[in-house]
């Protein structure tokens, strides 16, 4: 990655923003809007079934980087690997259940799973489900976050309310201004 840093002496909290295939997919776009209204260096990546929900083109236009998708575009980067050293923070934003199982198992199936793997908690990585509550509340789903967080993700609890399909209960990604307050603590204390 081209050195970006305007200050050296300051330099900007690096995010790597993962999306994956959720409803909720479009609040990605409202996160790293304000990440970059308040200085911060945002990347998405994103996995195919998020592309159901949001375009490239809006997270691009946000960052103004290119949305990363593909562990195997460009030849001449690892991306997995470079996108694990690049990143101060990882967020999955937001975390499907498909994707929680894939993490849990080790699968390197999407860029966001081997980006995972790849980081092997050497910065935090952080999980913020979204899904309807039936499924967040199943046992694969309880396991799989409980074994997320004993590794040493750390899972952001989604909120409850009304849900996309229409049933209220908890299961609702956790709000931007929820996750950009998170984020500038942990920017605080780093």
């Amino acid at each position: 990655m081209p050195n970006e840093h305007k200050d050296p002496y300051k330099p900007k909290t690096r995010i790597l923003l993962g999306v994956t295939g959720s409803i909720s997919a479009y609040k990605a776009a409202s996160l790293a809007s304000a990440l970059v209204k308040k200085d911060y260096l945002v990347q998405c990546a994103a996995t195919k079934s998020a592309l159901q929900f949001i375009g490239p083109a809006a997270l691009e236009g946000i960052t103004r980087r290119m949305l990363q998708t593909d562990m195997f575009a460009d030849s001449s980067e690892i991306a997995h690997i470079e996108l694990a050293r690049w990143a101060d923070l990882i967020l999955i934003y937001p975390a499907s259940a498909a994707t929680l199982a894939r993490l849990r198992m080790g699968l390197a199936e999407d860029l966001i799973s081997a980006v995972f793997l790849a980081n092997n908690f050497k910065v935090p990585f952080w999980i913020a489900p979204a899904m309807n509550s039936s499924m967040l509340e199943h046992p694969a789903t309880r396991e799989n976050l409980d074994i997320l967080a004993g590794w040493g993700a750390r899972i952001i609890d989604p909120d409850a309310g009304l849900l996309a399909c229409g049933e209220v209960g908890s299961g609702r990604l956790a709000e931007p201004e929820t996750m950009l307050a998170l984020i500038e603590d942990f920017r605080a204390e780093t």
